[in-house]
C-alpha cells in the first residue's frame, strides 16, 4: 500500500514539475533534460555491454564520490560507466564528464521508468552515493539480485527510517548488499534496527580532497588582486552569509581582501553582491583590463573555480551555515585553512571534528565573526595553528576510497 502512495506522490511531483517549469529555470532543466531519456542512453550502450551504474543526486555528492568513480574505471576495464544525476546542478555542470561512459539524469522513479531503465542500462553492480534512497529503482534491483552498495553513508537517529512510522523507509535499506558508512555511529544505529551488512570505512571526500590538493594549479590574475595582502576565501555562500561578510568587513583590518564565490551565480544574484559591496567589488568575468590590486572584492561569477582558489588564502569562509546546512568544508582544510562558518552545522560530522580540533569556528552574530577575523589576520601563530589542526583532520582520514575497493575485490573479484 505505502509503495503505492509513494508511487502517486512521484506522479504529482512529475506534474508539479511540469508546471513549475514554465516559470523556474532548474525545473525547466529537470524536465527538458528527462525527454527521451531511452533513446540517450540507448546510443551509448549496447546490450552486449558489461555495465556498471553510479548515482548521484547532485554536483557536491559526485565529488564525494568521484575517487570510487575513477578508480571503478581502473578496475574494471571491460566494463561502461554510467553516471546519473537527479539534480540539474549536478548534470548541467558533469555532464561531459570523460571518466564514464555516459551521463544522464536519472528517469523520475516510476515502475515503468525503473523498468526500461535497468533493462536498457543491465548493470552488474549499482553505486548509489552518500544518499538517494528511490524506493522503486531499490525494490526492483533487489528483485533483479543486482549487487548495490551506498557509500559514504552516514546515518542519524532523527531520520525517517528510524522513526516509529518509518518501517517501510527502513525496508529499503535491505535493499543493499552493502552500505559503506562513514563511522561506528552510523554502524551501530543500523545494526540497532537490524541493518547488518555494513563496514566502516570512512568518508571519500577525504580522498577527493587530497587529490585536488596534489593538483595545485594557478589562476590569471589572482596574485594581482591579492596583492601580498591577506585574503579570505569565501566559498559557496548565500545571501545571509554574504550580509555577515559586508558588515564584518567594513570593521575588518583595512588590508584584508575578500574572494567571494557564491553557490548561485544567477545574474541577479550577483548583481546584489555588486550592491552589497560596493565600489571595492569587481567580477572575475570583468577584471581582464582592469588593476586588481585596487579592489577588495573578488567575486567569482563561474563554476568550478573555488577548489583553486583556497591556496591563495589566510583562512576560509564556508557558506550554507544560515540556511540548511553548510557545504564543503575539507577542500579548504586540505590547503591548511582554518575555517569559519554559520551556526547550521551540525549534520557535518566533518565540520564538528574541526571544531573540536581547533580548526575551524562558527559563529551566529556579526560581531563574532568580525572578532575571528581580525585574530585570524593578527595572529599569525593562532592561525598557522589552526590551519596545521584542519590539514591534519583530512591526513589522518584518507583512504575509504580503497578500504571500499578492497571489499569489492573480495566479494566481486571479477573485471
Amino acid at each position: 500500500m505505502l509503495r503505492i502512495v509513494y508511487t502517486l506522490l512521484i506522479y504529482f511531483y512529475q506534474a508539479f514539475i511540469a508546471l513549475a517549469s514554465l516559470i523556474n529555470e532548474k525545473a525547466r532543466l529537470f524536465r527538458i533534460g528527462r525527454r527521451q531519456w531511452l533513446q540517450q542512453i540507448q546510443k551509448k550502450i549496447t546490450s552486449t555491454d558489461r555495465t556498471l551504474w553510479i548515482h548521484s543526486s547532485s554536483l557536491g555528492e559526485f565529488e564525494q564520490g568521484r575517487p570510487l568513480i575513477e578508480q571503478l574505471r581502473v578496475n574494471y576495464p571491460q566494463h561502461k560507466l554510467i553516471l546519473t544525476f537527479f539534480s540539474p546542478s549536478g548534470y548541467e555542470i558533469r555532464k561531459n564528464y570523460d571518466g564514464v561512459d555516459g551521463v544522464f539524469y536519472l528517469p523520475l522513479d516510476t515502475p515503468a521508468n525503473v523498468s526500461r531503465f535497468l533493462d536498457v542500462v543491465h548493470p552488474e553492480m549499482v553505486f548509489f552515493i552518500k544518499y538517494e534512497f528511490w524506493a522503486n529503482y531499490l525494490l526492483e534491483l533487489k528483485h533483479r539480485n543486482i549487487p548495490t552498495y551506498l557509500f559514504s553513508a552516514i546515518f542519524r537517529p532523527n531520520q525517517v527510517f528510524f522513526k516509529p512510522y518509518g518501517s517501510w523507509f527502513l525496508k529499503l535499506l535491505h535493499c543493499f548488499d552493502h552500505i559503506f558508512v562513514q563511522n561506528v555511529q552510523s554502524q551501530q544505529l543500523l545494526e540497532q534496527h537490524g541493518i547488518n551488512q555494513t563496514t566502516v570505512t570512512g568518508d571519500t571526500r577525504f580522498d577527493r580532497v587530497q587529490e585536488l590538493a596534489n593538483k595545485i594549479k594557478s589562476i590569471e590574475g589572482i596574485d594581482q588582486f591579492a596583492n601580498n595582502q591577506p585574503v579570505l576565501v569565501a566559498g559557496s555562500t548565500w545571501p545571509e552569509d554574504e550580509m555577515h561578510l559586508a558588515a564584518c568587513l567594513t570593521k575588518a583590518p583595512a588590508n584584508l581582501k575578500l574572494i567571494l564565490a557564491p553557490h548561485e551565480i544567477h545574474e541577479s544574484h550577483i548583481e546584489s553582491i555588486e550592491n552589497l559591496f560596493g565600489a571595492v567589488a569587481i567580477r572575475y568575468s570583468q577584471c581582464q583590463h582592469a588593476d586588481l590590486s585596487t579592489y577588495r572584492v573578488l567575486i567569482i561569477d563561474n563554476i568550478g573555480m573555488l577548489s583553486s582558489l583556497y591556496p591563495y588564502g589566510y583562512f576560509a569562509y564556508i557558506g550554507g551555515g544560515f540556511g540548511k546546512g553548510i557545504h564543503n568544508t575539507l577542500e579548504a582544510a586540505t590547503y591548511g585553512l582554518p575555517v569559519l562558518f554559520g551556526p547550521n552545522f551540525e549534520k557535518f560530522d566533518e565540520a564538528k571534528s574541526l571544531i573540536a580540533r581547533g580548526g575551524a569556528f562558527t559563529y551566529t552574530e556579526t560581531a563574532t565573526l568580525q572578532t575571528l577575523t581580525t585574530r585570524l589576520v593578527a595572529d599569525d601563530d593562532f592561525r598557522q595553528q589552526a590551519g596545521q589542526a584542519a590539514k591534519q583532520l583530512v591526513v589522518e582520514n584518507i583512504g575509504a576510497t580503497q578500504r571500499i575497493l578492497d571489499f569489492l575485490k573480495k566479494t566481486k573479484p571479477e573485471r
